[in-house]
This record gives C-alpha cells, sequence and structure tokens, in this order.
C-alpha cells in the first residue's frame, strides 16, 4: 500500500513565478546538486510542459539511480502532477498545488510513493524521511532562487 505525505510552503512571492520556477527543468538541478543529479534525456533543460517527460539520473544513498517523470496534469498557475512512468519505485506521483495569499503563496507538495522492496517499512522508516527532507530542500532553494 503506498505511502502518502504532504509537505506546505509559503512564500512571499507571487504563485505565478513560483509555479513557473516549479516547472523549470535547470531550476530542479540546481536544487539538487547534493545528489548530482542531471536531466539525461525527455526535456532536459527550460520548463517542461503538459505531457512532456524528463529523465533524471541521479545518486541517492550512495547509489546511482534513474526515473523517468511525465507531466501528467497541468493547470497553471494553480496544478501540476508528475509521475514515475518508469523508475525504481512501484508507484511515485507528485502533486503540485500553488494559491495565492494576501502577502504571497503557498505551495503544498502532496507526494505518494510505494517501495518495490521492503513495502512500507521502507517507505516509513526510509523513503518518507527521506523525500520530506529533499523536498523541504529544494523548496527553500526555489524559493530563494526567485530573489
Amino acid at each position: 500500500m503506498p505511502s502518502t505525505f504532504t509537505l506546505v510552503t509559503e512564500t512571499p512571492y507571487p504563485v505565478e513565478a513560483l509555479f513557473d520556477l516549479s516547472l523549470d527543468i535547470d531550476a530542479h538541478l540546481a536544487s539538487m546538486s547534493q545528489s548530482a543529479e542531471r536531466a539525461v534525456a525527455g526535456v532536459t533543460s527550460g520548463r517542461i510542459g503538459l505531457g512532456e517527460t524528463v529523465t533524471w539520473r541521479a545518486r541517492h544513498f550512495g547509489i546511482w539511480w534513474t526515473l523517468t517523470s511525465q507531466i501528467t496534469a497541468l493547470d497553471h498557475p494553480s496544478r501540476f502532477v508528475d509521475q514515475q512512468v518508469r523508475g525504481p519505485f512501484k508507484t511515485f506521483v507528485h502533486e503540485h498545488r500553488f494559491e495565492q495569499l494576501p502577502a504571497g503563496s503557498r505551495m503544498t507538495d502532496t507526494i505518494t510513493l510505494a517501495s518495490p522492496i521492503f513495502g512500507t517499512l521502507a517507505e516509513r522508516l526510509v523513503l518518507v524521511p527521506y523525500m520530506r527532507r529533499l523536498i523541504a530542500e529544494r523548496n527553500a532553494h526555489l524559493v530563494a532562487a526567485i530573489d
């Protein structure tokens, strides 16, 4: 059974700026430099769009992984969804929601994942905490990049 978690990030910036930056491959790569992440196929720079794919290659837990994700829903500037179409997870779906606030914007990330091995135990003890930290670091990087 997949595990789901949500992370909320509030910023002083307009929702459109945060939305557009969240779809930018180059911004994503800059935010993931600690894992030496690269875009190796599909859309490899600039903004990705509905139906398009990107294949990522990155090192996590000391192992090189390859994951292809596709933008499966896009409603500018309020929501988009990327999900794994090929890769190490049994399931990986990342929903990004954006709301305009009186003094900025709110980004809500909801991630649903399922481990191919060790199931719920691996998800709860390793994958969810790791992914929560990774997404928080990514979001902090994106917010700082708007300045």
